[in-house]
């Protein structure tokens, strides 16, 4: 390991000795929650698998980690450990016994199994591996630092090719699935009915496409079909949901952390002890809860995307296991019929795809800073291939996902996505040269007087989309608090399966696809299919479309409400598009009826005289400005959904409405419900998520947040630089008890703050100790020279410390104003932030404890 500037360049060889291996003295190994089973304890391994709660002490050596900087904590990978502290600590919590001790119960931190990125640590640590590369001037240097600023672009590209395929993959797969539920091709039973009927799929009669009851009966039968329909829309769901229970994690022993997937059942309340309010007192029910079990491929995955990327880590969220369930579970999914979408989950798909596609390059694997500037790429990649739209992607990533987006960041996320977009345009999944089902083109301008329409068509959108959070929230915190219902996911989703069956099958706008119907409902009439569908009807027929219009609108409506939040894959984007676009598809034809009864009114005197209302009034444009204005509800994006629905148009002529209905959207949404639905996922299910576009009004001090000191989580070097190493152990596990797991131990001589050693470095650094009860630690740095007999290259003395010291952690005065601390927290991405009194050391401020403060604060628990 390399030391700084000061000369005393020294290397560790951190894995065991040879002679030690051959006595096996393999000294038994403790692990904290932030060490798996796994190699890499990051969001590529699960949290905490079954077998972990089984596990025992066992001897076997520690596997060498990379070199770490003297001013980093660690992020790599430690050593495999047989005992598991953390699974005894979960136990314990878990089943609240008495092993803890109620005099730590003031100072347990939230969130205390999600460990926390440093981007301090993190940027230092680039820094040296920088230093090290521009170091070497000669040729193959040279070479190496062309090839690591390429890295960064050869990575996007990767990420962009694998994201369309996955896209490709799904899009051609849940097509042939869903036509299977009402049929099959004769010439091929691997066909959809698309490429079976050569691309005629609007014809009534198709000779290669049979029904499922002329097949079985030799005649066409009604009920049969229905049937049948019946059965593979609980078969395909069923078999989704069973795939999605497979990726089951526990977060075990935590604080009052509701759940950790898109299941909105459970209230949220109180999580945990304030650290600024005793409650010693209360019982331990109050602050422990049973272990939480949650399902990293159920939903959509874009709220718990969100946290990841804000600097906390959700382990198996975007893990190759849970890619290949989520690819697998999201084609049946959607094949089933289910008033659900793919779009939202291909963000979490390609956060995944980007995930493992860091670990080609160790300065992106090993950095957790430098893997969220990929991830971040990653997601916008994801809502290209969705969408469509490049632009909208790299827009999304910046307004809704990404917490950290330096410049370079946006144009290498502009990069993956164009490689994105262009890949899946090359594979051509629909055979029609379009990225997307639903991409439209409008050749008629609108006029003045629409105006009025496409303000209240935002007036009605953001208010639906309130509506539906909220209906929501009711129906999750009512009918899914039934305990059969609850304890059974596979059971409540086939319910919801029969009940969508039942229902959709005889209205023909809810049979169809998601996609499909938006498709129908945005398209203009005028040579377009969508005259087969109904959608384009005579002036005479506009009541009775209507009025089938406003039956599918409640179907949908109803049948999306009770489908999000089950235990599958499920995206909730197109679903409310579709929802918009039936509604505002009834206003144009609303519109266009007017016209047609009125035709030489002044409000109509730009319409073209003696054309039919058709040439004047486009339902589709009302159908996908409604949809943008109920997407905006519902998810509160604004500028980034503007520019999707101009990229899925290409039309400059209707940005105007399109943006216009979505400010109105987003301005009615805000006064009836400030939360979005991921907003409101984020919050009921505690994630740890600092929002750093919300900016609280403070009124207090950085004291008021600060946890006393106690002598037992210090370390004090006032008498002398040696402490014993049962000392630090002993601190250590205390430190793992309040659920710091990524927290740390300051350092303190004579009452001043000399140093703060990371609780992940200090421990690993006990672990290669050969005779811990007997050595003494150094926990200063070494004074130049006092050294000179040692070599560059030599082996560095386990004992010393110091390499894992940050001598320089960040500190303020305990009378700091909080908009400090939150600047600190927020922009410098701190894990933790020390706290000073006069100059002496006062205490430490987990950021956990600071997210927890926040959220108090907005509740209007703290003044």
């Amino acid at each position: 390991m390399e030391d700084d500037d000061t000369g005393n360049r020294l290397r560790i060889s951190r894995r065991p000795s040879a002679a030690n291996l051959r006595k096996g003295r393999h000294h038994r190994r403790r692990l904290s929650a932030s060490s798996s089973r796994q190699a890499d304890a990051d969001e590529r391994s699960s949290l905490l698998d079954a077998a972990d709660l089984e596990d025992s002490y066992a001897t076997i050596p520690g596997t060498p980690r990379p070199r770490l900087s003297r001013n980093q904590s660690s992020t790599s990978p430690r050593a495999v450990k047989a005992s598991s502290f953390t699974s005894r600590l979960s136990r314990s919590l878990a089943t609240v016994e008495s092993k803890l001790g109620q005099q730590w119960a003031d100072e347990r931190v939230w969130y205390d199994q999600v460990r926390s990125a440093h981007w301090v640590h993190d940027a230092q640590k680039d820094a040296y591996r920088v230093k090290a590369l521009r170091a070497r001037k000669d040729f193959r240097g040279r070479v190496y630092a062309l090839f690591d600023g390429a890295q960064g672009w050869i990575l996007v590209a990767i990420i962009g090719m694998l994201t369309a395929c996955m896209a490709f993959f799904v899009d051609v797969s849940e097509n042939v699935f869903f036509d299977w539920k009402t049929g099959y091709c004769t010439k091929g039973w691997y066909l959809s009915k698309k490429k079976c009927c050569l691309s005629d799929t609007m014809n009534e009669y198709c000779p290669m496409w049979s029904h499922w009851s002329l097949g079985l009966t030799g005649r066409k039968s009604l009920w049969v079909d229905w049937a049948i329909y019946i059965l593979a829309t609980m078969t395909l769901a069923t078999v989704s949901c069973l795939l999605t229970l497979t990726t089951r994690t526990t977060f075990p022993g935590l604080l009052k952390i509701q759940n950790v997937d898109e299941d909105i059942s459970l209230p949220g309340g109180d999580t945990g002890a304030s650290p600024s309010s005793p409650v010693a007192s209360k019982p331990k029910s109050e602050f422990y809860s049973s272990p939480v079990v949650y399902y990293p491929a159920a939903g959509s995955g874009v709220a718990e995307v969100k946290v990841i990327l804000s600097g906390f880590v959700l382990h198996g969220y975007l893990g190759f296991k849970t890619l290949v369930i989520k690819v697998v579970a999201l084609i049946m999914s959607v094949a089933s019929g289910l008033s659900l979408g793919k779009e939202g989950p291909f963000v979490h798909i390609a956060t995944c795809i980007g995930n493992i596609a860091c670990r080609l390059f160790d300065k992106y694997n090993y950095n957790d800073a430098k893997r969220r500037e990929v991830l971040s790429a990653s997601a916008a990649s994801g809502v290209a291939v969705a969408f469509g739209a490049p632009i909208g992607g790299v827009l999304f990533s910046l307004e809704e996902v990404s917490y950290y987006f330096p410049p370079k960041t946006l144009f290498r996320t502009f990069f993956c996505c164009i490689v994105a977009a262009l890949s899946l345009k090359f594979l051509n999944p629909y055979g029609t040269g379009k990225i997307v089902l639903f991409e439209v083109r409008y050749t008629v301008d609108w006029h003045i007087f629409e105006l009025v329409a496409f303000i209240f068509l935002g007036i009605c959108g953001g208010t639906y989309g309130a509506l539906f959070i909220k209906a929501s929230k009711h129906w999750a915190t009512r009918f899914r608090r039934i305990p059969f219902i609850k304890k059974n996911p596979v059971g409540e989703l086939m319910l919801v399966a029969l009940v969508s069956a039942l229902i959709s099958y005889w209205n023909k706008y809810s049979k169809m696809a998601v996609s499909e119907l938006l498709y129908e409902l945005a398209s203009p009439c005028s040579g377009s299919d969508s005259e087969h569908s109904g959608l384009c009807p005579a002036p005479d027929e506009i009541p009775a479309a209507i009025r089938n219009l406003a039956i599918a609108l409640a179907i949908k409506s109803f049948l999306t409400v009770i489908t999000f939040g089950t235990k599958v894959p499920a995206g909730i984007y197109v679903p409310t598009m579709v929802i918009g676009g039936l509604m505002g598809h009834m206003v144009g034809l609303g519109v266009e009826y007017a016209v047609y009864n009125y035709p030489h009114s002044v409000l109509f005197a730009s319409c073209p005289v003696g054309a039919p209302p058709s040439s004047c009034v486009v339902p589709g444009v009302y159908a996908l400005v409604a949809a943008g204005a109920v997407m905006c509800g519902v998810t509160r994006l604004s500028v980034t959904l503007a520019v999707i629905l101009f990229e899925m148009t290409g039309s400059l002529d209707h940005v105007l409405p399109f943006s216009l209905a979505v400010l109105v959207s987003k301005w009615t949404a805000d006064a009836i419900e400030p939360l979005s639905i991921y907003d409101l996922l984020t919050d009921l299910n505690s994630y740890p998520f600092l929002d750093n576009k919300i900016r609280p009004i403070f009124s207090s001090h950085l004291a008021d947040i600060t946890p006393k000191a106690r002598p037992e989580r210090i370390i004090d070097i006032s008498e002398s630089p040696l402490v014993p190493a049962t000392s630090l152990r002993e601190k250590l596990r205390l430190l793992q008890q309040v659920g710091e797991l990524d927290g740390g131990l300051p350092i303190v001589k004579d009452g001043v703050l000399v140093g703060l050693i990371p609780a992940p470095d200090l421990e690993y650094a006990l672990d290669n100790l050969q005779y811990e009860d007997d050595d003494l630690c150094r926990m200063v740095a070494i004074d130049d020279g006092s050294e000179s007999g040692h070599e560059a290259g030599s082996l560095k003395d386990p004992c010393d410390f110091t390499p894992y010291i940050d001598p320089a952690p960040v500190a303020l005065e305990r009378h700091s104003p909080m908009d400090l601390v939150y600047e600190c927290f927020v922009k410098l991405g701190l894990r933790y932030l020390c706290v000073l009194r006069d100059g002496k050391f006062h205490g430490v401020v987990h950021k956990k404890t600071f997210v927890k403060y926040l959220k108090e604060l907005v509740q209007g628990k703290h003044e």
